[in-house]
């Protein structure tokens, strides 16, 4: 006997099997996307011995209102650190960041430079395109100092858990960098779209069969399964409202699953309680007739009262 064989003669194990596989792709897969989205890609890194570092991340997207946020740290290197090794910068640099509006950077002598959140605006994508919208950001980085322009370099990091971002970046002769993003959803936020997808169709469905059950049955008013045709109509709002990044509604999501399975799930629903109502009211005719014919009888069986009786 084959080991495949063996394996279906032992459900109980084949279902362990298939519970480690699941549970092991599911790691493998949060794995990949953990060390993908937590890594730091440099971007520009200039020749010159004394240049300015800029490590940015991506945070805070607001496809609504057409922006995000970049957290932006400021780094010597070279002659512009007090020290090898150290943050702390040994003369002012003028640090600029232009995105949504001009953002000015200022360094002290012998002081760290604090981090900065810089507004920048989202373009080219439309929000109800949830869960495949996809949008692009530009920003643009330079530095100068007392003598002139400071070259700058540029690390980028992703730290929204809703977006994965792909930077690509200019360096013009100046020694600016220019920041050009594309971002989509996350990986996690598109399986679990096309879950909720699936699950509202699957609910409608089955929702769906079980009105044409009773609908067939002739079972009249069934309250435990009108109970739940209407708790999935209403379950639905809930699980469509826990969109991850809450999509407004309208979005491509509604159209392709949402609205429908709610006009599916609404019309069965209702379908079975036309159905059950008329099949109650002829149950109830026929008791009433039925009543009415017992009592003709009792009335036609009594015995007469002969003349001369008590």
């Amino acid at each position: 006997m084959s080991a495949l064989a063996r394996l279906r003669g032992n459900r109980f194990a084949l279902a362990v099997l298939l519970l480690a596989l699941a549970c092991g792709t599911g790691v493998a897969l949060y794995l990949d996307e953990r060390d993908t989205r937590q890594r730091s890609r440099a971007l520009a890194v200039p020749s010159a011995p004394d240049w300015v570092e800029l490590n940015v991340a991506s945070q805070d997207f607001d496809p609504g209102g057409a922006q995000l946020t970049l957290f932006v740290v400021a780094l010597p290197h070279g002659g512009l650190a007090q020290g090898p090794g150290s943050s702390a910068f040994s003369r002012q640099v003028e640090i600029t960041v232009g995105a949504i509006a001009r953002t000015v950077l200022r360094t002290a002598p012998g002081e760290v430079t604090e981090p900065q959140l810089v507004p920048a605006g989202l373009y080219g994508g439309t929000e109800t395109d949830y869960p495949f919208d996809r949008y692009r950001f530009t920003a643009a980085f330079s530095a100068s100092d007392s003598t002139g322009a400071v070259p700058v370099g540029l690390v980028f990091g992703d730290a929204d858990p809703f977006f994965s971002v792909h930077p690509t970046a200019d360096t013009p002769a100046s020694g600016a960098v220019v920041l050009h993003a594309r971002a989509t959803r996350a990986r996690s936020t598109l399986i679990l779209a096309w879950f909720m997808i699936a699950a509202m169709w699957a609910l409608a469905l089955a929702v769906m069969g079980g009105a044409e059950v009773v609908y067939r049955g002739g079972q009249g008013m069934v309250w435990p399964a009108l109970g739940w045709m209407a708790a999935t109509l209403f379950a639905l709002i809930g699980m469509r409202n826990a969109a991850p990044g809450g999509p407004p509604i309208g979005s491509l999501i509604d159209y392709i699953a949402f609205f429908w399975a709610e006009a599916i799930i609404a019309t069965s629903l209702t379908a079975a309680v036309i159905a059950g109502t008329r099949v109650e009211r002829r149950k109830r005719a026929r008791a009433e007739q039925a009543a009415r014919a017992d009592q003709a009888d009792q009335a036609t069986e009594a015995p007469r009262a002969e003349p001369g009786d008590p």
